[in-house]
């Protein structure tokens, strides 16, 4: 079974985010490292890494992410903007590495009034700058696929194709597929066989060794509708069958899968510990090798 997780508040202190997965029985953990919608965040301190690592060691937690803040636009072609994102970027993963984080979790950005090309160059230059200057850092960048809101960049496997292929220090960087945002995009994924399609032009684009998360997310809109808009698991336009061919494919048993699902309660039970049941029920005791057929076999054209 893949290790299960959600994002988890910071609120009352970073040692939060890892206890209250773990009260959960959750496996791993994704946080941010400050306030996703500041620029600025107050430096961490000894202690609070201190106690974040110790409340992962004793509460066994597993595969520890942030996510971005939402600010962040290395797209933009706007240079103080630009830079303001590069200079909050390096930032972000300097918090992380301080507290033994392997990976963050960011989305590309918006090339608005430039070109896709333009944008994609403008991302990878600052990846190549961000990298050089954390060099040496263990926690990797993970592109986030995107629903292509706007002129969201990240909503073609050929634009993180692009990206990884512009990378001087390929190794620092990997991919995180979200659910909802793949099929949003117009990536089909209900019928196994075109489950086994989507993944089939994401391994020859990208390669699914690339992938190291994964967000589970149902959809509130239909496939190809570019909305982002996240539903709990089975209770959106993409039903159950997608988690259930991603969480038996052997291909990813390994790969941490973090769920983004509406926070609050249903008849006095969290509702990340109802999405998480749900998702532990359609894991098989033991899953079958991948099926696999030709994906021109797939019932619905991707949009």
């Amino acid at each position: 079974m893949p290790p299960l997780g959600a994002h988890m508040s910071i609120a009352g202190g970073y040692f939060n985010a890892p206890r209250s997965a773990a009260d959960l029985g959750m496996d791993c953990v994704q946080l941010f490292t400050k306030n996703n919608n500041q620029w600025v965040g107050k430096p961490l301190s000894d202690g609070e890494i201190r106690e974040f690592r110790q409340t992962l060691t004793e509460r066994k937690l597993t595969h520890p992410c942030a996510h971005d803040s939402y600010l962040i636009n290395l797209a933009s072609p706007d240079a103080a903007l630009w830079q303001k994102s590069l200079d909050a970027y390096i930032v972000e993963l300097e918090r992380a590495e301080a507290l033994g984080l392997e990976g963050v979790v960011m989305h590309p950005g918006s090339h608005l009034a430039a070109t896709v090309e333009e944008g994609l160059a403008r991302v990878v230059q600052a990846l190549n700058l961000a990298h050089r200057a954390t060099r040496g850092f263990a926690v990797q960048t993970w592109l986030e696929t995107t629903a292509g809101q706007g002129t969201n960049l990240g909503h073609r496997f050929e634009h993180l194709q692009t990206l990884l292929a512009g990378l001087k220090e390929p190794e620092r960087a990997a991919v995180c597929v979200d659910t909802c945002h793949i099929f949003a995009a117009g990536y089909p994924l209900i019928e196994r066989d075109e489950y086994d399609a989507t993944f089939d032009e994401f391994d020859r684009r990208i390669g699914v060794a690339r992938i190291r998360a994964f967000h589970l997310n149902d959809s509130v809109k239909g496939l190809g509708s570019r909305v982002d808009r996240h539903a709990a698991i089975g209770r959106g336009t993409l039903g159950l069958e997608p988690f259930r061919h991603l969480l038996n494919d052997p291909r990813f048993q390994d790969v941490p899968m973090y769920m983004e699902t509406p926070k609050g309660e249903e008849e006095g039970e969290l509702l990340d510990a109802i999405n998480l049941r749900t998702l532990r029920n359609l894991v098989k005791t033991n899953p079958p090798k991948a099926a696999r057929k030709p994906s021109g076999q797939s019932r619905r054209k991707r949009v």
